[in-house]
């Protein structure tokens, strides 16, 4: 037995529950720093799209492409 196990035993329930407190205070923060890391990073993301344009990608599905290739064809 170490000297931690022996404390734990000799401690009341008060101290456990402030030491289990304590530690859930810590996962929470190292969660909270895990998570705004995240953010930042899709922030950064974001601000890549932000500054890429957006072209249209023509379809033939689209009228007005039909239209001016049917005007053309009779034109000629």
């Amino acid at each position: 037995m170490d000297i931690k196990d022996s404390e734990a035993e000799s401690a009341g329930p008060i101290e456990l529950v402030t030491d289990l407190s304590e530690i859930a205070a810590q996962c929470a923060a190292s969660d909270l720093l895990d998570f705004a890391a995240q953010l930042a990073g899709l922030a950064e993301d974001l601000k890549a799209l932000a500054a890429t344009p957006i072209e249209p990608i023509p379809t033939a599905a689209d009228p007005g492409d039909q239209l001016e290739a049917s005007s053309e064809y009779h034109a000629s």
